[in-house]
């Protein structure tokens, strides 16, 4: 089982994979925390109750392959899940997939107004199966494996905290 994530500036949206690796589908729409607390907490969460092996986080390029702000933004957030989550993290390649998730919307009758809660979550299940299909054609798992940076030395538990 793998969980698929859409990074948006104002919300995440998270897919899941059946435990064969083959189908994508929707899980959530997780509000944004600008401080990193609750939503990564919610993913966490959503990790461990589905017993997850792995998660896919979406990078945003441009059509050009460049970075863009929304790509430092998913690759940060990928970094702080990736200290956060007791699995591998990965970034794949997710052009396009807001676009396509609103063509799916549109195609199943949603209006644009109404798609927002779910505009999110149909874009983490292309991101997530898009990984599942390209990695079985492949043979091997696509995009980069997240490796955390350590953060600097942070204050041991028994050090006393200054000002005590």
């Amino acid at each position: 089982m793998r969980v698929g994530v859409d990074v948006g500036k104002a919300r995440i949206g998270l897919a899941m994979s059946d435990p064969h690796g083959m189908l994508a589908t929707p899980v959530e729409t997780v509000p944004r925390d600008g401080n990193g607390v609750t939503d990564v907490a919610r993913i966490i969460a959503v990790v461990q109750n589905l017993g997850a092996m792995e998660v896919i986080v979406g990078l945003p390029l441009a059509l050009s392959g460049n970075h863009t702000a929304s790509t430092q933004d998913a690759v940060g957030f990928a970094e702080v899940l990736a200290l956060a989550v007791p699995v591998p993290v990965r970034l794949v390649d997710e052009r396009l997939s807001t676009v396509a998730a609103q063509g799916v919307l549109r195609t199943a009758g949603r209006k644009a107004k109404t798609q927002r809660p779910v505009i999110d979550q149909v874009a983490a299940t292309i991101i997530l199966q898009h990984a599942l299909d390209t990695e079985r054609g492949l043979g091997h798992p696509p995009g980069s494996a997240v490796v955390p940076a350590v953060p600097a030395t942070p204050p041991s538990p028994a050090a006393p905290i200054e000002g005590s």
